[in-house]
């Protein structure tokens, strides 16, 4: 059964699509960590080439409608795991600190 309540259209998937675009686009989210934590109070306005790297590559990803698919299609099998063996598996998540 491929039908989807709200809550995973909504929230479910998209938190799996966050996650993955994130480990995606790890090599900005490091150039953008690394200069929030060098320049301190100043960078909101030190850091704008960083964040505005950062956020075209996670929106790239998100505007995907392939990668949305890749990623609902992830979800239904951990979905069909879960149902068959009652035990949820943790997914891996991207271990930098954001």
């Amino acid at each position: 059964n491929s039908k989807l309540r709200h809550v995973e259209k909504d929230v479910l998937i998209p938190q799996i699509m966050r996650d993955r675009a994130k480990e995606l686009c790890s090599d900005k989210v490091q150039a953008f960590t690394k200069c929030c934590q060098e320049t301190g109070v100043l960078m909101v306005v030190k850091c704008r080439q960083e964040n505005a790297a950062l956020k075209d590559c996670l929106v790239g990803y998100y505007s995907d409608p392939s990668f949305y698919e890749e990623c609902k299609a992830e979800y239904l099998k951990q979905r069909e795991e879960y149902r068959a063996t009652g035990i949820k598996k943790k997914r891996q998540k991207f271990t930098q600190n954001v």
